[in-house]
C-alpha cells in the first residue's frame, strides 16, 4: 500500500510517497481503509521535530473509513464505518490504530465530515464545556477565529450563550469568523487586539482567551484577561512560548492552562460522549464544517505549506 514516511525530521520535503507492507492489528488493534484524512498542526509539530515520535514513522492523527480487518478482543467489527483522531499513522491508504480509539460514524455524515470533525471539533468541545465552561454572558477571545478549530469553537462558544470576540488576519477571514457567530471579530494585523478587547469590555477584560497561537499573542492574551479569567493554550503555531513567572498569573489571579485532547478523552466513555455530540451536531446542521481545501496523498506536503503559511480557512484533508 501506498504511505508517507518521515525518515529525518524537516520542512514539508520531509513526506516521502512510499511502497509499505500492509500493517495487521494486534490484540486490540483495528486496521481501517483510509476514505478521507486530517491535516492538523501536530502533523506539522511531529514532522518538524517539535513533538518527537520514533523514526521513520508515518504522519497523521485523525482519519475515516471502513474497518478491514481486526485484532483480538478489539470492540469493532469488519465492515464498520469509523473515526478517530489521536493515534499516528493516518497518511496512508490503511492505518492499524487501537480500537478503542475508534468512534462510530453515524449515518447522513459524509467521510469528509467524518475526517474533519473529530480533532478540530472534539477541541472546539472540550475547551468551551470543560477547559473553560462558558456560560450565556460571559465573554470570550478566540485567536485564529478563521482557521479549523476556531470556526467550530466560535459555533461552539455562542451555543454555550457567550459574548464571542475573534481574531483574524484578513477581510475574507473576517467574513468567515462573523458568518461562524463572532459578535466582534478584530483585524490583528490592523489593530491591536489588546486595546480593542479592552475597549470592547469596558476595560474588564474577557473570562477566557483560547489561544492556539503561542509565542506572539501569549502576553497580550494573558493581559486580556479579566479578574479570576483563563488562558487556555492549546497550540503554538507561532512558536514555543518562553518560560513564564507564575507570579505575573497574580496580578488578576488569572489561570492557565495547556491543555490538549487527550486530557478530556481519557475514557471510552468520554471520548464516545465527546465524538457523538459533535458528530449529532454536524449532522444536524447545528455545527456547519468548512472544509477549505482536499489533497491527493502524494500532495501532503503542499498541504503542509498551505497550512504553515496560514493560507487555509477551515479544514485541509488528504484523500487516499
Amino acid at each position: 500500500m501506498k504511505a508517507l514516511q518521515v525518515h529525518e525530521p524537516g520542512g514539508p520535503e520531509a513526506l516521502v510517497l512510499e511502497d509499505v507492507p500492509v500493517p495487521e492489528p494486534g490484540p486490540g488493534q483495528a486496521r481501517v481503509r483510509l476514505h478521507a484524512i486530517g491535516v492538523n498542526f501536530i502533523d506539522v509539530y511531529h514532522r518538524t521535530g517539535l513533538y518527537k515520535v520514533p523514526l521513520p514513522f508515518t504522519p497523521g492523527s485523525e482519519g475515516a473509513g471502513v474497518v478491514s480487518a481486526v485484532g483480538p478482543d478489539a470492540p469493532v467489527r469488519v465492515g464498520d464505518r469509523v473515526a478517530w483522531a489521536g493515534a499516528l499513522g493516518s497518511y496512508a491508504e490503511e492505518a492499524v490504530v487501537p480500537a478503542d480509539k475508534l468512534v462510530p460514524v453515524p449515518d447522513g455524515l459524509e467521510w469528509d465530515e467524518a475526517a474533519a470533525a473529530p480533532l478540530q471539533g472534539m477541541t472546539a468541545h472540550y475547551l468551551a464545556t470543560d477547559t473553560h465552561r462558558l456560560t450565556a454572558g460571559q465573554t470570550a477571545l478566540v485567536h485564529a477565529a478563521a482557521g479549523g478549530v476556531g470556526l467550530l469553537l466560535v459555533q461552539v462558544a455562542k451555543m454555550r450563550g457567550a459574548r464571542v470576540f475573534g481574531t483574524v488576519s484578513t477581510p475574507e477571514k473576517a467574513a468567515l469568523a462573523s458568518e461562524a457567530g463572532a459578535d466582534e471579530v478584530i483585524r490583528y494585523t490592523e489593530e491591536d487586539f489588546l486595546e480593542a478587547v479592552k475597549d470592547l469590555t469596558g476595560g474588564r477584560g474577557v473570562d477566557v482567551v483560547y489561544d492556539s497561537v503561542g509565542r506572539t499573542t501569549f502576553d497580550r492574551s494573558l493581559d486580556a484577561l479579566a479578574l479570576r479569567g483563563t488562558l487556555a493554550l492549546y497550540g503554538q503555531s507561532s512558536g514555543v512560548v518562553p518560560p513564564v513567572d507564575p507570579a505575573r498569573l497574580a496580578v488578576k489571579g488569572v489561570f492557565l492552562t495547556r491543555p490538549t485532547l487527550w486530557h478530556y478523552t481519557a475514557t471510552r466513555e468520554e471520548l464516545l460522549g465527546r465524538a457523538g455530540d459533535v458528530f449529532s451536531w454536524v449532522v444536524s446542521g447545528l455545527l456547519k464544517l468548512r472544509v477549505h481545501r482536499t489533497f491527493a496523498l502524494a500532495d501532503a506536503a503542499e498541504a503542509h505549506r498551505l497550512l504553515e503559511g496560514r493560507g487555509s480557512v477551515g479544514k485541509l484533508l488528504l484523500v487516499p
